[in-house]
């Protein structure tokens, strides 16, 4: 079964995802009413969640609210994506987030949600390290003086699992107490290294302008809008589903991931952003662990599909597998947070917006 989706123009996200989101708290979009959002990296995965969340509740409750969404090509973004852009409560900034030229007003709320692919931070290549360190660092910092100098009280630095290094074989769900850190010596490291970087950004500036600086370390997600051609692998799994292809996987299907679909996740930035204290960071994602290889096999169930799932590597004897999953239990006793949508739902909502259709 193949995938419909037109790859140049990308649809709505479906309604009833959008009312889910609106009717989790209704309380909690008080905070924008009337007011204005900037948002960086609008027009990614995340970006494009909260231009749609922040689109359902602004008409939904009456907020008369604005967003400025900071891209480097409005016009590819119109394009992609109209039902976004024509909204007259959606206005493009075109500009690179290093170098953007300030927009005009106080800006109470600013989402900073600008970072590399998915593809680049997994690259070892020189010139993307430099770029990656470059967009994330020096883009933090230009939005922070942006924020800093336009009357903005609540600052969302959008940040990641990255942060904590390469997870400890003894520790089932990294807490955010955990101190440890990528290895600096690693060009495979720039991305988690920046994200570091960016939270100390975001110190700074709270300290010395007062900025209330929320961080959001986010995991691993599934929804409409992420790349099936990148490199996350339910993506990839989802992609052979839909294709009629036999699920690869390159490794040994060991390492342990976890994943949390849009709906919970835009929920949970937005609850950050209003409610978390600031320089508080809050792990963002599902406690939820699963295997590559249970992944795959639950993709394929999930799907109702008759495929071959290819195992192309091998465990090493005696080497643990690796882990990348989150404690959330801050997110869940400070906030009140849950994830509302489980895994095999997830996969099938994301299934449906490429083209899979439910028996």
């Amino acid at each position: 079964m193949s995938s419909v989706l037109n790859p140049l123009m990308t649809p709505p996200i479906d309604p009833r995802d959008l009312d889910e989101i609106c009717a989790r708290n209704e309380t909690l979009w008080d905070g924008i009413r009337g007011q204005r959002v900037f948002l960086t990296g609008g027009t990614g995965f995340f970006g494009c969640w909260l231009i749609e969340s922040f689109r359902a509740a602004n008409k939904r409750f009456a907020l008369h609210a604005e967003i400025t969404v900071l891209t480097r090509s409005p016009e590819n973004f119109r394009r992609r994506c109209p039902h976004l852009t024509e909204d007259p409560a959606v206005s493009l900034l075109e500009g690179d987030v290093r170098s953007f030229r300030f927009p005009e007003g106080e800006f109470p709320f600013v989402i900073h949600a600008a970072a590399e692919t998915g593809q680049a931070r997994n690259s070892l290549e020189r010139n993307n390290a430099l770029n990656m360190l470059s967009t994330i660092c020096d883009g933090t910092r230009n939005t922070l003086e942006f924020a800093a100098s336009h009357g903005t009280r609540k600052f969302l630095m959008v940040s990641s699992g990255a942060v904590y290094g390469i997870q400890p074989a003894g520790i089932s769900h990294l807490p955010e107490s955990y101190h440890g850190g990528p290895d600096p010596c690693l060009a495979g490291s720039a991305y988690g290294e920046a994200k570091r970087a960016a939270e100390a950004l975001c110190a700074a500036y709270a300290t010395t302008s007062g900025l209330a600086c929320k961080i959001a370390r986010c995991f691993a997600f599934v929804g409409p809008h992420l790349p099936l051609d990148g490199s996350y692998a339910i993506a990839n799994f989802i992609q052979s589903a839909l294709n009629s292809r036999a699920i690869r996987i390159h490794g040994d299907g060991t390492p342990l991931r976890s994943y949390l679909y849009a709906t919970d996740l835009v929920v949970w930035l937005w609850t950050v952003l209003f409610h978390a204290p600031s320089l508080q960071p809050i792990n963002i994602g599902s406690a939820q662990a699963i295997s590559i290889h249970d992944l795959a096999a639950e993709v394929k169930s999930s799907l109702q599909l008759d495929l071959k799932i290819e195992i192309l590597g091998r465990p090493s004897p005696g080497v643990p597998p690796a882990q990348y999953v989150p404690s959330v239990q801050r997110a869940y006793e400070d906030l009140g947070l849950k994830q509302t949508v489980e895994l095999r739902e997830a996969i099938q909502r994301t299934a449906e917006w490429y083209g899979w259709t439910r028996y």
